[in-house]
């Protein structure tokens, strides 16, 4: 019988933990479909995104709600720098909320929406603030769900364009893992002048789920953290970001969580470091910035608090200058979604359904959007 991720099926579903594990493992085989996707779609999405991006003074706005959003976090700076133009990622909670301080009537805007069900409140909030106070805005909808709220919304002079992932991106688990590295690869793809690496990067992941090395990632979830950091610089801050909210909702809350730059943990957040805590770095592989990485690696060990340090960049053999860091946000995402699995069980956390008591779900509850009286 097949194994996910190192176990039975029935095993799994016993322990509420089977669509969690197989929608990490099939990453891989996901992103191939979602870039036959692109390919197949790319002559129509290119004449909109044209007409969409003719004003070289217009806003891209990458948003999205808790997950969603760190997938405009992490593609911000790689986006910025391969269209030589400002991408800003606003996640749809901060626009819902203080609209005025983050839309510009006069600049003609492409938002950029990302969502798994499509059904949060706040992002069809969004997309109709956006409507409501910006004269010229366009919407690129890159959704999981065909049926979701986000993915009808009305289309009028052709301003919204919805890109679906693959069905099975979907999640049926609470934790977004395949959905968010999904929307992200399609970003990256969408945008050709990222350099494409796409077939290394899927190799380096498939090395992730040899057995081998999975037993290694369930050994290290097995000692007795009661904290993680994890660290990364420029767009791999997202992947960080995300991270930490992955180990957070898959152990129910029962592990401090935090993340920041290299750079940045010394200015305060390193204090958070403990004998029990596992710090995760998300290892550059910019010559340049690896040196800050380097600098505060050898730093932490100096320190001779953490007892258990991760540097990804070793841990999981990438070549030098072989992928930009765009690329290796990938895998990188892949090794913290295991890990996050394997802790979960360690805890006796249930994956597919972490917080089974209700206060967290898998679609947020309970957010009421008001009026907006703007013009």
């Amino acid at each position: 019988m097949t194994k996910i991720l190192g176990f039975e099926e029935n095993t799994l579903r016993s322990q509420s933990a089977y669509w969690t594990a197989r929608e990490i493992e099939q990453q891989p085989d996901v992103w191939q479909k979602v870039a036959d996707g692109i390919i197949k779609n790319h002559a129509g999405l290119d004449d909109w995104l044209k007409s969409a991006l003719s004003d070289p003074c217009g806003r891209i706005i990458l948003t999205g709600a808790g997950t969603s959003a760190y997938v405009g976090e992490t593609l911000a700076p790689f986006l910025s720098k391969a269209l030589s133009r400002p991408v800003e990622a606003i996640s749809t909670t901060d626009i819902v909320s203080a609209p005025e301080q983050y839309l510009i009537k006069v600049k003609p805007t492409l938002v950029i929406s990302y969502a798994r069900s499509g059904n949060s409140p706040e992002s069809v909030a969004a997309c109709q603030l956006c409507d409501q106070l910006v004269e010229n805005a366009y919407h690129l909808i890159i959704t999981c769900n065909k049926d979701g709220a986000l993915a009808k919304v009305d289309n009028a002079n052709n301003a919204k364009y919805v890109l679906m992932m693959p069905e099975e991106t979907n999640d049926k688990s609470f934790a977004m893992t395949s959905s968010f590295s999904s929307m992200m690869l399609a970003t990256a793809l969408v945008f050709k002048s990222l350099n494409q690496k796409l077939d290394e990067t899927i190799n380096i992941s498939r090395s992730i789920l040899n057995t081998d090395f999975l037993r290694k990632v369930e050994i290290l979830s097995q000692k007795p953290f009661s904290r993680v950091v994890c660290l990364g610089a420029g767009g791999l801050l997202g992947i960080a970001r995300e991270a930490s909210l992955k180990i957070l909702e898959l152990s129910n809350g029962k592990l401090d969580c935090y993340f920041e730059s290299p750079l940045g943990f010394r200015h305060g957040p390193k204090l958070v470091v403990d004998k029990n805590t596992l710090v995760v770095l998300l290892g550059s592989n910019n010559e340049y910035t690896q040196k800050y990485d380097r600098d505060l690696l050898k730093e932490i060990k100096d320190d001779n608090i953490a007892k258990n340090i991760v540097n990804l960049f070793e841990e999981l053999g990438v070549r030098e200058n072989a992928l930009d860091d765009i690329w290796v946000a990938f895998p990188y995402i892949l090794y913290c979604q295991i890990f996050a699995f394997y802790k979960s069980l360690a805890l006796d956390v249930t994956p597919d359904n972490p917080c089974p008591t209700g206060e967290a779900n898998r679609v947020v509850q309970g957010v009421k959007i008001y009026p907006h009286g703007g013009k």
